[in-house]
């Protein structure tokens, strides 16, 4: 990961500003869900993707009685039925 560069402030809020070239080279728009990751003494900002709430797995996500569960999982649990 290359530093951009750019140095912006935290306001009392505790919210800082993305510069619009960040925004439009990641294609961020406002509304746009972000994760906030932790790694070492590093603060992550990550485009949001849902992870199944079994595995964790990004793949094949749908939402169900608002939970995310991947297909794998779907399919797992529908041989369980016998």
């Amino acid at each position: 990961m290359k530093p951009a560069g750019v140095v912006r402030k935290v306001d009392q809020l505790g919210r800082i500003v993305l510069p619009k070239s960040l925004r439009k080279r990641y294609q961020m728009n406002e509304g746009d869900p972000i994760e906030i990751l932790v790694q070492g003494d590093q603060i992550l900002l990550e485009r949001y993707r849902p992870r199944c709430v079994f595995c964790t797995s990004m793949e094949e996500v749908t939402e169900f009685k608002d939970k995310y569960v991947c297909g794998q999982c779907l399919r797992e649990m529908d041989q369980m039925k016998g």
